[in-house]
Parts: structure tokens; C-alpha cells; sequence
């Protein structure tokens, strides 16, 4: 609707945050499917939803440490990080992926210092050849026979 009401346009963008989904149980692997061009920042978090007979989507005014929803630092709960990575990649993301730490848990040094690790380790060089391209080169009968030793 957003995008509709602004006629796509260009200075309309997304800053995609994944925990955010997690937190109101949408498809956030669909959403970069449906909306992957205005996508235009990255804020990588973690979340978790975990309701049990008490508390649900509304937090049942519980503090941080007692929701079903809450953030967390990266890769420790529920967002799968490696398929949003490769979805951000598929629909041609090339901006920032900057931590957001919001952990009810661990102390904020330790969770920039894995941050920073983490999200260098998910990033994707994106390639600009398919990987079976060598199939299309011509190739050299003589050298074959050479390495096989069967000159």
C-alpha cells in the first residue's frame, strides 16, 4: 500500500530489518521476494518468538527477559541470516547490512564484536558468471590427451 500511495516512487525505501517480521510472524524471506527493489538499508538483528500459555504477541506487559517476543544478538535465535543474505543477493541488494543490537541478554561489547564477524561472514561476493560456464569454452584436445598421459 505504501508503495502504491507514493506511485513507486524512487526516494520511497525500505530499511529491511528482519527481527521485525520475527516479531509479528510475517515471511520475511517472501517479503524480500516481493519487495526486494526499494530495499535500501539493512538493519541485521535477531529475534525470537516463543509464546507459551501466558504471554503472546502482546508481551502480557512482561519486561524484555519475559516476552515471547524479543530481540537478540546475531545468529543466536530465529532468523535464518544465510537465506536472507542469499534473497538480498538474488534481488540485486548492494548497500549497507549494519548491526542493530538489541539483546535483552548478552552485554552490548560482546554482541558488536560478534556482529561484526557475523555479518562479514554472510556476505556474498556476488558472481558475475554462472558457475558452469567453463562448458562453454572451446577446449583443447591435445592438452587433454597430455594431462591423461595418452599422447
Amino acid at each position: 500500500m505504501f508503495l502504491d500511495v507514493t506511485d513507486n516512487h524512487p526516494a520511497a525505501c525500505i530499511n529491511y530489518d528482519p527481527s521485525h517480521f520475527v516479531m509479528q510472524q510475517l515471511d520475511y524471506l517472501q517479503f524480500i521476494e516481493l519487495y526486494g527493489e526499494p530495499i535500501s538499508g539493512f538493519h541485521v538483528k535477531d529475534a525470537e518468538f516463543r509464546p507459551n500459555g501466558r504471554v503472546g504477541v502482546y508481551g502480557g506487559y512482561q519486561p524484555w527477559k519475559g516476552r515471547a517476543g524479543r530481540f537478540r544478538s546475531l545468529g543466536d535465535i530465529q532468523v535464518d541470516f544465510n537465506a536472507v543474505f542469499t534473497k538480498l543477493t538474488e534481488v540485486g541488494y548492494d548497500s549497507w547490512a549494519v548491526p542493530e543490537w538489541e539483546c535483552c541478554l548478552k552485554i552490548s561489547e560482546q554482541g558488536a564484536a560478534e556482529g561484526a564477524t557475523f555479518i562479514t561472514r554472510h556476505i556474498i561476493d556476488k558472481t558475475e558468471v554462472a558457475f558452469d560456464d567453463f562448458t562453454l569454452r572451446q577446449s583443447d584436445q591435445a592438452k587433454k590427451r597430455q594431462i591423461l598421459g595418452s599422447d
